[in-house]
C-alpha cells in the first residue's frame, strides 16, 4: 500500500468511525488502557533508582547497572520482531495480559533476593532477560491498541504521554522513598503490583475487532510465520521516511540514550544520593508532561520535522550531569529534555499509526521497536568501561553532543523531514 493509499485508508476509516458514534479519544475503555500504560509506567521508572541504589548498596558499580539494564533491553530488542508477528496472529490483549503476568512474577521474585539479602548479578540479569522477552511479546500490541479504541489518535497518543508522563514524575520520588524506608526490595515489590493492576485493567478492555485480513492465515503455521515476517520487513523498508528515522536512532540509542540512562543514575546517585536521583528524574516527568500537553494542543502538518526540532531540547539532561552542575540545574535540564522527548514520541507514534495499514502496524512497529532500541543494550553495556576508560564526565557531554546531531541528521533528509500527515487534523503549525 502507498503512502496515499494509506492516508486515505485512515482518513475513510475516521469518517466511518466517528459516523457510528466512536469516540474521539475517551471512554471506558480507553480509560482502561490509559491506567493501565500509567501504573506500567510507574513502575518501569522506579527500577532504575532500585538497581542503581540495590547494586551499588551490594558492591557493585556503574558497569552492573548497565548490564543489569542492557540484559532487558537486549532481550526485548532481539525478540520484539517476533512478537509482531505473533500479535498480528492472537489476541493482542491476552498477549500483554500474559506479559504483565510473567512479570509480575519475576519481579516478586527479585524483591525476594533484595530482601533477603542474596543479590548476585548474573541472578538479576536472568530476570532481566525474562523480562526482556515479556516486553517483546507485549509492546507490539501496544500500537494497534491506540486506534482500535478512538478515532483522534494524536490526542489518544498524547494522553497516553501524558500518564505516562505523570508516571515518570511520581516512580523515582515513590522509589527514592521506598529505598530510604524500606530497602531496594520494597521498589521491586511495588513494581510487581503495577504490572498485576496493568493485567486486571487489560483484562476488563474491549477491543473493536480488526479487519479480516489481519487475521488472515494460510498454509503451515511455520510458513504463515515465515511470511508475515517476510512481509512486515517488506512494508517496513518501502518506506523511507520509516528506515530512515530508525537508522538514525540507531545511533542516539548507542550513544545518547543507552550510555546516559546508566551514567546519570550511578553519578547522581554517588554524588548526591537517591534522593537527588529521584527528584531529577521527577523533573523528567514534569517535563514530558509539559510535552504531553503540547502535543494534544499542537497539530503540525509535517509531523516528523517538528519532532525532530523538538529533539534539539534534549541536549540538557546529559549536558548538566556532565557538567558537574548542581542537582537545580540538572533537574531544569531533565524537564527541557522531558518536554522535547514527549513531543517527538506522540508524533512519531502518531506518524506510525496513521500511515502505515491496521493489518500489518503490529509488525511494522516491531521493527521499528526493533530498530530503535537495538542499539541501546550495546550502549549501556560499554557505558561502565568507557566511564572507566575516558571518565563519566566525558562520556555525558559527548552524548550531550551526538543528541544535537542527532536531531540535525533526521532534519537533513528530506523523506522525514517532508512527510505530510495522514489524517486530518493539521492546524497551521509547519
Amino acid at each position: 500500500m502507498t503512502g496515499t493509499d494509506a492516508r486515505r485508508d485512515v482518513a475513510g476509516r475516521n469518517v466511518r468511525e466517528a459516523a457510528a458514534g466512536v469516540p474521539a479519544v475517551w471512554s471506558r475503555d480507553f480509560a482502561l488502557f490509559f491506567v493501565a500504560r500509567a501504573v506500567a509506567r510507574l513502575g518501569d521508572t522506579m527500577l532504575p533508582v532500585a538497581l542503581a541504589a540495590g547494586l551499588l548498596e551490594h558492591g557493585y558499580g556503574a558497569g552492573a547497572v548497565g548490564l543489569a539494564m542492557a540484559s532487558t533491553a537486549a532481550a526485548f530488542a532481539g525478540l520484539v520482531v517476533f512478537g509482531g508477528v505473533v500479535a498480528d496472529r492472537f489476541s493482542t490483549r491476552r498477549l500483554m495480559i500474559g506479559a504483565d503476568l510473567v512479570r509480575l512474577g519475576t519481579q516478586s521474585a527479585a524483591a525476594g533476593l533484595f530482601f533477603t539479602g542474596h543479590v548476585v548479578l548474573w541472578e538479576i540479569c536472568a530476570i532481566g532477560v525474562v523480562n526482556g522477552v515479556a516486553g517483546a511479546v507485549f509492546q507490539p500490541g501496544v500500537a494497534s491498541t491506540v486506534p482500535r479504541l478512538a478515532t483522534d489518535i494524536q490526542g489518544a497518543n498524547g494522553a497516553i504521554r501524558i500518564a505516562e508522563s505523570a508516571a515518570q514524575l511520581a516512580g523515582p520520588a515513590v522509589a527514592g522513598v521506598l529505598v530510604g524506608l524500606a530497602s531496594p526490595g520494597g521498589v521491586f515489590a511495588a513494581h510487581a503490583a503495577t504490572y498485576a493492576l496493568s493485567a486486571l485493567c487489560l483484562l476488563l478492555l474491549r477491543l473493536r475487532p480488526l479487519p479480516v485480513t489481519a487475521r488472515a492465515a494460510t498454509g503451515s503455521a511455520l510458513r504463515a510465520f515465515r511470511a508475515d515476517l517476510v512481509d512486515g520487513w517488506r512494508e517496513f523498508r518501502s518506506r523511507a521516511w520509516l528506515w530512515g528515522v530508525i537508522a538514525v536512532w540507531c545511533l542516539y540509542m548507542i550513544a545518547v540514550w543507552g550510555p546516559t540512562v546508566p551514567l546519570v543514575a550511578t553519578e547522581v546517585v554517588r554524588h548526591h544520593g537517591p534522593g537527588a536521583y529521584g527528584l531529577v528524574n521527577s523533573a523528567l516527568g514534569a517535563g514530558t508532561v509539559v510535552g504531553g500537553l503540547l502535543a494534544l494542543r499542537l497539530r503540525p502538518h509535517r509531523m516528523l520535522r517538528a519532532g525532530a526540532i523538538s529533539l534539539f531540547a534534549f541536549f540538557g539532561f546529559p549536558a548538566t550531569v556532565g557538567a558537574g552542575l548542581g542537582v537545580p540545574a540538572m533537574a531544569a535540564g531533565a524537564a527541557v529534555a522531558g518536554a522535547g522527548m514527549s513531543f517527538w514520541g506522540v508524533m512519531w507514534a502518531t506518524t506510525v499509526q496513521t500511515q502505515v495499514p491496521a493489518d500489518v502496524l503490529n509488525r511494522i512497529h516491531a521493527y521499528d521497536v526493533a530498530g530503535s532500541l537495538a542499539m541501546m543494550p550495546v550502549g549501556q553495556a560499554l557505558a561502565g568501561p568507557a566511564a572507566a576508560s575516558l571518565g563519566a564526565d566525558h562520556v555525558l557531554l559527548t552524548a550531550a553532543v551526538v543528541s544535537l546531531a542527532v536531531a540535525a541528521i533526521l532534519l537533513a533528509v528530506p523523506p522525514v523531514r517532508d512527510l505530510a500527515r495522514a489524517d486530518a487534523t493539521a492546524s497551521a503549525v509547519p
